[in-house]
C-alpha cells in the first residue's frame, strides 16, 4: 500500500494511531476512555481489518481484561475503603513513627506508604495518608518535604511495581505471567527503589526546598484520630497483607506440589487474585468493622461509596484492553515484535522505554501500561527464555517516568504541598523519573538470577 511493504504499512500506521491518541489526550483533552476506543478503531479500519472483525477485537479485549481487573478493583477498593475509614492506615503510620523516632521520621512515612499502598490505588492512598504528613511535621518540625517525598515514593513504587495494584496486573494478563512470581519480584525492586527515591532523596531535596505547607489544608486535614478507636497495627497488617501471602502461598504450592495434588489445588482456589482479595475484604469487615463497633449499616455505606471513584477507572482500562487486542489482531504486534527481535533490543528495556514514552506524551501510568504491554507481548513468543513477570515489572516502571504537567498527580502534589511548578518539578517529578530509572536497574539485574 502507498509502495510500501505491508509490515511498513502496519508499523507506520501504529506510530500515526498511538501520536493520534496522545494527541486526542493531551491537546484535544479527550477523555481517555473515548480516545482509546477511537484509537483503536481508527487502527481497526486503516489496518485493512473487516468491520466486524474490528468490533469483535475490541469487545473482546474490553471483556477480557474487565472480567479479571474489574472484580479486583472493585474488591481491592472496598478493602482500601475499610482500612481508610477504620483509621487501620493511621495506625500502621503511628506505629512505624514510633518505632523510628524522631530522627528517622522519614523512613518511617515511607515504609507506611509502602504497606498502606499495596491494596490501595496511589490517589487513595495519597488522600488517605497526606493528614499524617502534616501532623508528623508539625509535631516534630521536620521539612514537609523531608517527610512527604518518602510517603509519596512508597506509595508511587508499590503502585506501579506491585499487584494488585491495576496497572501491573493489567499486564500480567497481557504477559500472562504468574501473579505470586511477579509479587515476589515486584516487592524485591520496589523496596530498595522506594528507599532510594524516598528517604535518601527526600533528604537531600529538602535541603534546597523545605516546603511549605498551606495552613488552611493544615487546619482542615491535620485532625489526629484518638488511639483507643484504632484498630491494632498487628490486626491491620494481617488483614492488608493476607491476599499478598495467599497469593505468594499459590505460588509456592505450585513450585513444590505435583499437578492434582488436593492441597495445590485448594491453595491455587484461595490464592487466585479474585479470591484473595475477596477472603481479606470478608476478614476486614470484622477485623476493620464489626470489631470496631461499627454497625452493618455504615459499613455498607462504606463500601457502596468506595466504589464510585472506579468508574472512570474501570472504563479506561477496559478500553485500553480493546486496544491492545486491536494492536495483536491486526498483526502491529508482531511486526513490533519481529524487529525487536531483529534489533536484539533487550525485552525488558524494550518494555520499559515502550511504556516510557507513553507516559510521558499521556500523563496517564495506566494508559502507558496498557499499550505499552499490548505493544510489546508479541517479543514473548519470539525470543526464547524471556522471563514474563521482569517484562511486567519493566512497563509498570516505564510508566512512572517523568511525570509532568499532564498528569494529575502533578497538580495533586503541587496543591497539597504548596509548591510552585519549578518546585514540583524538582521534587515529584525528580522522584518519580529516580523511581522509573532506579527499579529498571534492579530489574535488570534481577534478570541475571531470574
Amino acid at each position: 500500500m502507498f509502495g510500501m511493504s505491508h509490515e511498513t504499512f502496519l508499523l507506520l500506521d501504529a506510530v500515526v494511531t498511538v501520536i493520534g491518541l496522545i494527541f486526542l489526550i493531551t491537546k484535544f483533552k479527550f477523555h481517555p476512555f473515548i480516545a482509546l476506543i477511537i484509537a483503536a478503531a481508527f487502527l481497526g479500519l486503516t489496518s485493512g481489518m473487516p468491520i466486524g472483525t474490528v468490533i469483535k477485537a475490541f469487545q473482546d479485549g474490553f471483556g477480557g481484561v474487565l472480567g479479571f481487573v474489574g472484580i479486583i478493583l472493585a474488591l481491592g477498593t472496598m478493602l482500601g475503603k475499610m482500612m481508610a475509614e477504620s483509621g487501620g492506615a493511621d495506625q500502621i503510620a503511628q506505629t512505624l513513627i514510633r518505632a523510628f523516632g524522631k530522627d528517622k521520621v522519614q523512613w518511617a512515612m515511607m515504609f507506611a506508604a509502602f504497606l498502606v499502598g499495596i491494596p490501595l490505588f496511589f490517589e487513595i492512598g495519597f488522600v488517605l495518608l497526606i493528614p499524617l504528613v502534616f501532623i508528623v511535621a508539625r509535631r516534630t518540625g521536620v521539612s514537609i518535604i523531608k517527610i512527604g517525598i518518602p510517603l509519596l515514593a512508597g506509595l508511587s513504587a508499590v503502585h506501579g511495581l506491585v499487584p494488585p495494584h491495576p496497572g501491573p496486573l493489567l499486564a500480567i494478563g497481557v504477559f500472562g505471567a504468574d501473579i505470586g512470581k511477579t509479587i515476589l519480584y515486584g516487592l524485591i525492586v520496589a523496596l530498595p527503589t522506594a528507599i532510594i527515591a524516598g528517604p535518601i532523596f527526600g533528604t537531600f531535596i529538602a535541603k534546597y526546598i523545605p516546603g511549605h505547607p498551606n495552613q488552611e489544608l493544615v487546619d482542615q486535614l491535620a485532625r489526629e484520630p484518638e488511639s483507643a478507636d484504632l484498630p491494632s497495627f498487628s490486626i491491620t497488617l494481617i488483614t492488608v497483607l493476607l491476599p499478598v501471602f495467599l497469593m505468594l502461598l499459590k505460588t509456592f504450592a505450585d513450585v513444590v506440589l505435583p499437578d492434582g495434588n488436593f492441597a495445590r489445588s485448594f491453595m491455587d482456589l484461595i490464592g487466585h487474585p479474585i479470591s484473595a482479595l475477596l477472603l481479606a475484604l470478608l476478614l476486614s469487615l470484622y477485623t476493620f468493622g464489626h470489631r470496631q463497633g461499627i454497625d452493618s449499616k455504615r459499613i455498607l455505606k462504606w463500601l457502596d461509596s468506595s466504589l464510585a471513584p472506579t468508574a472512570a477507572i474501570i472504563l479506561i482500562i477496559g478500553a485500553g484492553g480493546g486496544f491492545k487486542q486491536m494492536l495483536v489482531t491486526s498483526g502491529v504486534g508482531d511486526v513490533i515484535g519481529h524487529m525487536a527481535v531483529n534489533a536484539q533490543i533487550s525485552p525488558i528495556l524494550l518494555a520499559w522505554l515502550v511504556a516510557a514514552v507513553i507516559r510521558i506524551a499521556t500523563g496517564s501510568a495506566t494508559v502507558a501500561t496498557i499499550t505499552g504491554a499490548g505493544i510489546v507481548v508479541p517479543v514473548v513468543g519470539m525470543i526464547p527464555g524471556v522471563n514474563r513477570e521482569l517484562l511486567v515489572l519493566a512497563t509498570g516502571a516505564g510508566s512512572l517516568v517523568l511525570s509532568h504537567v499532564n498528569d494529575a498527580g502533578f497538580w495533586l502534589v503541587k496543591q497539597y504541598f504548596n509548591m510552585t511548578v519549578a518546585e514540583t518539578f524538582k521534587t515529584w517529578t525528580a522522584m518519580e523519573t529516580i523511581l522509573s530509572v532506579v527499579a529498571l536497574g534492579f530489574i535488570l539485574l534481577l534478570s541475571m538470577f531470574v
